[in-house]
């Protein structure tokens, strides 16, 4: 009979050239689809048509942060049925179009049409990126969260960096159509070496981890509306904080669902996503030229700095393992917060490379502690908490806009708007302070609380194996067996509240060789001492019941089934009792 040779797999033969290609594209789309959460028209206003509602245009604008939310749970549990690469294809597809689409926009409707398809399309781009690398080299998994990181710094610059001598306010509805372009063929590629090497698994869901998906879409529509509702209707401070406050209870409501490694990167992911982007994006606006900073080209070396630490910083992690993964995240988290204090020492400035120190620290924190909570859970999870953690930016903006509105209240004069608006940057760095430190003792409380669960757990108790058994010794059937004290039903300290058994009291092991009845010259045993013919907790004395009580004939639970107390067999001879005299 014939055998045909088993071919090699090309995907055993090359694995760098999917892992070079999907690490390329990681680094043009991921950056693209995180540049459209920023709402950037108003520095454009100026460029609108006189007819134009601007307050209208403005709030159709930032409807692509609300449609990326939403679309990124829902894309999730679609890849439980539809294959990555398309679901990846599809959204830079959808970020092409809106691309072409910004170029014909003239009305409210159109620009609102246009930010949702983009918004939608990045929702896509986000979670099929981060399902393409879980597979893969770990590394990749690293760069995604440092790009990812990076991408949450920066995306209020990469916004405005476009608009800068601007002619037309439609730049804002297409800011980098060549870097699109490059990522629609990275995907191109991506696709051809995917098919070439036959890769078709891709890491999948359960119905539970697609349901938990499906759960995270509630608060992301809620805080979606909230957001619409906040722009369109003028609401005061008090009212969008207390809306932003009851938006992030029912984000850290639903990250406390599932296990301890679950909700560490949950409550990371949420506290990434409300502090970094948020904070960022005023700093941004404060360090202006027009106020005083060093304008977005005395930025660059800074933001340079922070994108080589961060990814630098979430390769090293990866590398590191396990072993510590556990206090890592934490560690980041306080990176961020003391990221956060020196915004207070140091902004504004006029020299931009001080900026090093508030962007290094916080891009740092946010990659190692993502990259840590990540090494901890599947990949349900990790979507999940990527779910979670885009919904917090939008909360995070309505608490930040919240916190200006505040401060900027009876503002007068210019100097004071530009004071205000440092000052209302001032107090959103102790807010966003404060909010990470609360989820770095969360994060605590709820593993220890795990913890404590885990160790009052009942235990089978001691087990006892044939090997530790006598051979002289042979056990058998009978009313007492190994756990003897859990016989005894509710009145043992093994039983729990309703008088269920924690710990076995099944038959006793009967070691090899052993006949099934027993011997009567070796008489009954239990676990033994050591000394045959000795029950179990007995004094010695012939005749007493497991307990010790002196009363014979009771069974372990008793009394025999038919109510009657049973008669105790004579004891046998023991090989160690001296024999008659």
């Amino acid at each position: 009979m014939t055998v045909l040779p088993i071919q090699r797999s090309a995907g055993l033969r090359w694995p760098w050239l999917l892992d070079v290609t999907l690490g390329l594209l990681v680094v043009a789309a991921l950056p693209l689809a995180v540049v459209t959460i920023p709402n950037t028209l108003s520095v454009v206003a100026k460029l609108l048509p006189g007819d134009a509602d601007q307050v209208g245009l403005m709030r159709t604008h930032g409807l692509a942060l609300p449609a990326l939310m939403l679309t990124v749970p829902l894309a999730a549990a679609a890849l439980r049925r539809v294959s990555v690469v398309h679901v990846l294809l599809g959204g830079l597809v959808l970020v092409a179009l809106s691309d072409v689409a910004g170029g014909y926009a003239g009305s409210e409707f159109v620009v609102g049409v246009v930010r949702v398809l983009r918004g939608v399309g990045a929702g896509l781009i986000i979670p099929a990126t981060l399902t393409a690398v879980w597979s893969r080299s770990p590394v990749l998994r690293a760069l995604w969260v440092g790009v990812f990181s990076l991408s949450l710094l920066a995306a209020q610059a990469l916004a405005l960096w476009p608009l800068d001598q601007a002619h037309s306010w439609k730049i804002t509805l297409q800011p980098y159509p060549l870097l699109t372009g490059i990522a629609l063929a990275l995907a191109g590629a991506y696709v051809i070496v995917w098919l070439l090497l036959g890769v078709h698994a891709a890491p999948g869901l359960d119905d539970g981890e697609r349901n938990r998906l499906l759960l995270a879409a509630v608060p992301a529509a809620g805080i979606a509306v909230v957001g619409v509702a906040t722009a369109t209707e003028g609401w005061r401070a008090i009212p969008v904080i207390a809306l932003a406050v009851v938006a992030l209870v029912a984000l850290l409501a639903l990250a406390s669902i599932g296990t301890v490694e679950s909700r560490t990167l949950a409550y990371t992911m949420v506290a990434v996503g409300v502090v970094l982007l948020p904070s960022a994006a005023q700093m941004t606006m404060v360090e202006m030229g027009g106020l005083g900073g060093p304008g977005l080209n005395g930025l660059w070396a800074p933001y340079g700095v922070a994108a080589v630490l961060a990814v630098g910083a979430s390769v090293t992690v990866r590398r590191l393992g396990r072993p510590s993964a556990r206090w890592r995240a934490p560690l980041g988290l306080l990176a961020m917060v003391a990221g956060l204090c020196s915004v207070r020492l140091l902004v504004p400035s006029a020299d931009g490379l001080v900026l090093v120190v508030p962007f290094s620290l916080m891009a740092v924190g946010a990659a190692v502690a993502l990259t840590s909570a990540l090494e901890e859970v599947a990949i349900g999870a990790a979507v999940f908490g990527l779910s979670l953690g885009l919904a917090g930016v939008l909360a995070g903006f309505l608490l930040g806009t919240g916190v200006q509105m505040a401060v900027l209240d009876g503002v007068s004069s210019v100097q004071e708007l530009v004071d205000s608006f440092v000052g209302a940057l001032h107090a959103w760095a102790l807010v966003g302070g404060f909010f990470v430190v609360v989820m770095i003792a969360l994060t605590a409380l709820m593993a220890r609380k795990a913890a404590k669960a885990v160790a009052h757990v009942p235990c089978a108790g001691p087990v006892v194996t044939a090997g530790e058994i006598d051979d002289d010794v042979p056990a058998e059937d009978g009313p007492i067996a190994f756990g003897a004290e859990s016989a005894f039903g509710a009145e043992s300290s093994a039983a729990d509240a309703s008088g269920a058994r924690q710990w076995g009291d099944g038959k006793a092991v009967r070691p090899p060789g052993t006949p099934p009845e027993g011997n009567a010259e070796a008489g009954r045993s239990s676990v033994s001492d050591g000394k045959a013919g000795r029950s179990s907790r007995r004094d010695g004395e012939a005749g007493r019941s497991p307990r010790g009580d002196g009363e014979a004939g009771r069974s372990p639970r008793g009394e025999a089934e038919d109510g009657r107390l049973p008669a105790v067999p004579p004891q046998g001879h023991s090989p160690e009792d001296p024999g008659p005299s």
